[in-house]
């Protein structure tokens, strides 16, 4: 979204001026409603003040009321109908609520009114990748690019789409115009490695994104070893942090609330520039699982909580991810109850390895569910207990890429809007994690009842086969 500044043409709006300043200032801080006060404020004084209308379009999207959002971006239209960034605002809240016809007008028409903006030729690319509409939006995203070579959200954008389609080469190059990790950058004295000589050097590969991303980026520490670098130590996490002392190549591990040397390294990199200076293509693929170990100790100690005389099938599962995550509301389940189809197949027993969002829902489960919720610390916990079941079923979150690390056989749930672009396009199974990664995915926006009814199936035939 894009904030608007505020330009105020009639001497009788200073109070309403004062009042917009005040609302710009407690959004920023992040205090919305606070920055809805003041400009409604504003707005009381001066009803004609349209960047109002749009700071208020924004919050109010962020919080998803999208009503009374659109009413307030319809106002600052009426007031100055040619207004682009009111557009291209109204066009983002639209597509936020899955409105995409009426989106597309909207960055249509920002586009009738300046036809070289990037930033808006990039916001239609992006719905038009949403619409799966993809060889339009790389044209979008490429017109963009070619207006503005230095604006660096279009080529971050058809980054995702590129390696989606397994275009890794350029998917790659695209996704090194990301910049989300400044921060970092700044703490760190060491020059960033861009894929020069690191023979006898040190390296630190940075925390960079979520945890999932970590677990599936951390395999390049072994090749940068195999370059000839002395040592390698990981930035990561504080849950990950015990289990990352197990990754093949690294040396050291630190987490972000530990105190960071800042002169320890002779290069630094976040992980996911290392498919880029290693060339990764898909034929290519560091792919050599397991490539993270669970702690003999521990296993054997869930162990001795998870094993029983029966021979029933073991099953872990994960139903929510972080609901911070800009796609959570559609790669997660609504609530547990949608797997209560699976609760009448015999023959399994069910633990939860749900943590954050999702973990109270056990206590109402629709089947005898376990729960180790409350015993797992961190994701070295997590390891272990998966080294004790036979099969992971998971939506799109950090269990699953840490399931395929393992080399434990792992089911995941993929919803139809938004997928991930490391899932590529309707494949069956992943290259990341190859013979131990089978894929369901939603045909249709929203619908998980047919995944979990093919769910059933396939853990019947897999019982089936697995008593012979």
């Amino acid at each position: 979204m894009h904030r608007s500044s505020l330009v105020i043409n009639t001497g009788s709006a200073t109070s309403a001026e004062e009042y917009f300043n005040e609302g710009v200032r407690f959004l920023g801080l992040g205090e919305s409603s606070a920055a809805e006060i003041a400009f409604k404020q504003a707005l009381e004084i001066a009803p004609y003040l349209s960047e109002a209308h749009i700071n208020l379009g924004i919050l109010l999207t962020n919080e998803h009321r999208w009503q009374e959002a659109e009413k307030h971006y319809r106002q600052a239209l009426d007031i100055h109908p040619v207004q682009m960034e009111a557009y291209l605002n109204f066009g983002g809240m639209l597509l936020a609520k899955k409105a995409f016809i009426e989106a597309e007008a909207a960055y249509r028409q920002a586009l009738l009114i300046d036809p070289v903006s990037p930033g808006t030729w990039s916001s239609l690319g992006v719905l038009m990748a949403c619409m799966k509409r993809e060889d339009e939006a790389e044209k979008c995203y490429r017109h963009a690019m070619a207006i503005a070579p230095e604006y660096r959200k279009a080529p971050f954008n058809l980054a995702y789409l590129l390696l989606r389609q397994g275009r890794y080469e350029e998917g790659w190059a695209c996704l090194e115009a990301r910049d989300w990790y400044t921060q970092i950058a700044q703490l760190l004295k060491c020059s960033r490695w861009h894929g020069e000589s690191i023979t006898g050097k040190n390296l630190l590969i940075s925390i960079e994104a979520g945890h999932g991303d970590m677990i599936q980026f951390c395999r390049y520490a072994s090749m940068a070893k195999q370059r000839g670098c002395a040592r390698v130590t990981v930035l990561c996490h504080p849950g990950l942090k015990r289990l990352f002392a197990s990754v093949r190549g690294v040396d050291d591990v630190i987490a972000v609330d530990e105190p960071l040397p800042a002169t320890a390294w002779d290069y630094w990199v976040p992980p996911l520039s290392l498919p880029f200076i290693f060339g990764t293509q898909l034929d290519t693929i560091p792919a050599d699982i397991p490539y993270l170990f669970a702690q003999a100790e521990q296993t054997m100690h869930w162990s001795h909580i998870i094993f029983s005389e029966d021979s029933e099938l073991r099953v872990g599962l994960v139903w929510k991810g972080n609901p911070r995550f800009e796609n959570d509301a559609d790669r997660s389940l609504a609530s547990l109850c949608e797997l209560a189809p699976l609760g009448d197949v015999t023959g399994i027993r069910y633990f939860s390895l749900q943590k954050g969002a999702g973990e109270d829902e056990v206590k109402s489960a629709p089947f005898p569910l376990i729960d180790l919720s409350e015993q797992i610390q961190d994701f070295a916990d997590t390891a272990a207990i998966m080294m004790n079941l036979d099969l992971i079923i998971s939506v799109d979150t950090a269990v699953a890429h840490l399931a395929g690390a393992l080399g434990k056989d792992c089911w995941l749930l993929l919803p139809s809007y938004k997928t991930d672009w490391r899932w590529m396009t309707d494949q069956n199974d992943s290259p990341w994690y190859p013979k131990v990664m089978r894929i369901f995915r939603q045909s249709d926006a929203g619908d998980w009842t047919s995944v979990v009814a093919e769910l059933r199936s396939a853990l019947l035939a897999h019982l089936h086969r697995r008593l012979g």
